[in-house]
């Protein structure tokens, strides 16, 4: 029996696919517990609908998540931090320090949307990934400096 999924499922696909399953796990389970619908041709043409209006919407998004890309990228991104008298900071500059900085700037950046393999431990110009979307990021350089006292 042919269905089409409504949400994702670890076995059989990602919502609005159309897959085939046997017609007692798609009767008993799947459209029951509202996890697909039967693949009817009323139900394919809506199934082309939403993927007509996801495809649109996904590409505003990424068009406005470049345009955004553009923008992070021509912030100057100065972080003074205490270091010791060997030039060795206090503690690190991380993820978080960073999204901080962003906000303060005005951008909507999560610290899981920074792509930081480690806390930056040490003075110095570093340049940082910004995830913004599936395909886009923003190259940030953050300049690491010395407090002035």
């Amino acid at each position: 029996m042919e269905i089409i999924l409504k949400k994702d499922h670890d076995q059989l696909g990602k919502a609005n696919e159309v897959v085939t399953v046997k017609d007692g796990y798609a009767r008993n389970y799947l459209i029951p517990s509202g996890i697909a619908v039967p693949a009817t041709e009323g139900n394919k043409r809506g199934l082309e609908e939403a993927r007509r209006i996801a495809s649109k919407r996904e590409e505003k998004v990424a068009k406005e998540s470049t345009e955004l890309a553009k923008k992070i990228e021509d912030v100057p991104c100065t972080i003074p931090v205490k270091v010791k008298s060997d030039d060795e900071l206090f503690g690190s500059v991380s993820a978080s320090d960073i999204a901080e900085f962003l906000k303060k700037e005005g951008f909507q950046v999560e610290k899981a949307m920074v792509e930081l393999d480690e806390p930056i431990k040490k003075l110095g110009v570093y340049s940082i990934k910004i995830k913004l979307h599936r395909d886009v990021f923003a190259q940030l350089k953050v300049w690491v400096v010395k407090e002035e006292e």
